[in-house]
């Protein structure tokens, strides 16, 4: 079966293991943002030098397909999924926050102006697509069209991270 299938044109997409939704139904607008992301992100990890950096980054957007997957799956699917967010998930990004915040010169974190270089502007247009992914799932958890909430606690780490990311970058 080649890209073109024609099963989109009247505005509709097909669920992971089944079932069709509009396009704008709020599991395709946060499946969206996850893919805008993770997209983001891989033009930040291309322009980063630093190895363990580019791994967090990759090691995030693995992350994102597995969340990707969850937010495309109807709930009397989810337990095909081989592999689902949860709280450990969130716990490796804290441990990277805390070893950057160890080494950084600033022991305050605020509002910061994005634009020193091109690779902390990645990175914190990367951490806005992830506070709009976090709202997006935030409205499908209202809606109990969600329920694994260690997914909201992982995209709020994970625009924490890279906000850190972004500071430690601006030394370019």
């Amino acid at each position: 079966m080649g890209i073109v299938t024609k099963k989109g044109d009247k505005g509709k997409t097909s669920l992971y293991f089944g079932g069709r939704v509009p396009k704008d139904h709020p599991r395709v607008e946060l499946c969206g943002a996850l893919d805008e992301l993770s997209s983001f992100l891989g033009v930040a990890k291309s322009l980063l030098k630093d190895k363990e950096s580019r791994a967090w980054i990759e090691d995030a957007q693995k992350d994102l397909v597995m969340i990707a997957a969850e937010a495309a799956t109807a709930p009397r699917f989810l337990g095909r999924l081989k592999k689902r967010t949860q709280k450990k998930d969130a716990e490796r990004l804290e441990h990277q926050i805390a070893s950057l915040e160890a080494r950084s010169h600033k022991k305050i974190f605020c509002f910061s102006i994005p634009g020193q270089c091109l690779v902390s502007s990645c990175l914190d247009v990367s951490r806005t697509i992830a506070r709009r992914a976090e709202r997006r799932a935030v409205s499908l958890l209202k809606k109990k069209q969600f329920k694994n909430r260690d997914i909201l606690v992982y995209l709020n780490r994970l625009s924490d991270l890279l906000y850190l990311l972004a500071r430690k970058s601006e030394g370019c």
